[in-house]
């Protein structure tokens, strides 16, 4: 059985979301749960659940982990609890049980830079790789793409996109069952000539890769379904991921406003098409794509949303499994030791 850490000290309301996640993972997905945290705190939620399932259980238990790493943790103070060997926040614990091989895959959705701070003490970077990535999927016109990197590295070389892409490809790949996926350098322009130095840079890099690369890419052929993987820098990543997040939202919230704030028809014309809108704000919703994948690291990291609620903390769970049941590890070591040989 699939053994998964949740981080129950996570989400910005810690722990019930995570928690009650973990309920619903371990009961649709047949893994084991370890919720690490404040045993103080989790067992009353987990309780509960139990609870009104009539009582039955499911295989989840509880390490006990006093301390939390939060947004106000920062530089050398973030280092030392990251990296201290017997620190007690809740990121440390549960990513030690996945260094020791009591677990499979660690999942949290609290502090970013804590959570790459400490995956990069405690689990290492796998050989030859510089600098971990986050992945993400993301919603396309055909589909989802993977974005690289969401936001770990805003200052990048052409080397580091070059991993990127590899691992990106591996993901897609091993998880998502693309076959030879299409990888696109985003761009300004489709045309070489056009990127910043790194850009420039890295299109000589990724042409001589042996990867399925198809060139330069706008947004619009990103959304468009034309790439399988997006690679970018941590800095545009993540202004991408946001800015997309952002639009998704003001389009959905005006089309409710419009149809609620109008006539008798428009009204109407609204409730006709909301069966429509329901499958529009899930196919939009970042919850339903789970967590972002930590590349790179010597062991499965996940990242999620802090205001993750407990549908988003099962499907992050899901994921997990399924880059576990892929042996995405494994598959991430022999594929960057193969580009190393070249």
């Amino acid at each position: 059985m699939t053994r998964i850490v949740v981080d129950a000290m996570g989400s910005d309301n810690y722990p019930t979301p995570d928690v009650e996640g973990a309920v619903l993972a371990a009961r649709e997905y047949g893994v084991e749960v370890i919720l690490v945290g404040d045993e103080s705190k989790i067992k009353p939620i987990l309780d509960e659940a139990y609870a009104r399932a009539g009582g039955a259980t499911l295989p989840i238990r509880i390490v006990h982990a006093p301390e939390m790493l939060t947004m106000e943790d920062k530089g050398v103070a973030l280092a030392l609890k990251a990296r201290r060997p017997n620190a007690k926040n809740s990121m440390a614990v549960g990513m030690d049980l996945v260094k020791n091989g009591e677990a499979d895959a660690f999942i949290t959705m609290g502090n970013t830079g804590a959570c790459l701070a400490t995956a990069y003490f405690r689990l290492g970077t796998l050989t030859g790789v510089d600098l971990p990535t986050l992945a993400v999927a993301f919603p396309s016109a055909t589909g989802s793409f993977i974005l690289v990197d969401l936001g770990a590295n805003p200052d990048c070389k052409a080397e580091n996109l070059l991993q990127f892409a590899i691992m990106g490809s591996l993901y897609a790949e091993k998880v998502r069952g693309v076959n030879n996926p299409k990888i696109g350098l985003v761009s300004n322009g489709e045309e070489e000539g056009k990127g910043n130095a790194l850009v420039k840079a890295s299109i000589p890099l990724l042409k001589t890769s042996g990867l399925n690369y198809i060139g330069c890419v706008e947004g619009k052929e990103v959304f468009g379904g034309s790439v399988d993987v997006a690679v970018m820098d941590g800095f545009t990543g993540n202004v991408f991921l946001k800015a997309s997040e952002a639009v998704a939202k003001l389009l959905t919230d005006k089309i409710r406003e419009t149809i609620t704030s109008g006539g008798l028809l428009t009204k109407i014309g609204g409730m006709l098409i909301k069966p429509a809108m329901s499958g529009v704000r899930k196919f939009l919703d970042p919850s339903e794509y789970g967590a972002a994948t930590l590349l790179g690291v010597n062991g499965l990291v996940f990242i999620g949303h802090g205001r993750s609620d407990a549908r988003a903390v099962q499907v992050a769970v899901r994921v997990a499994k399924e880059a576990c049941e892929a042996n995405l590890l494994g598959a991430m070591k022999s594929a960057i030791e193969e580009s190393l040989k070249k």
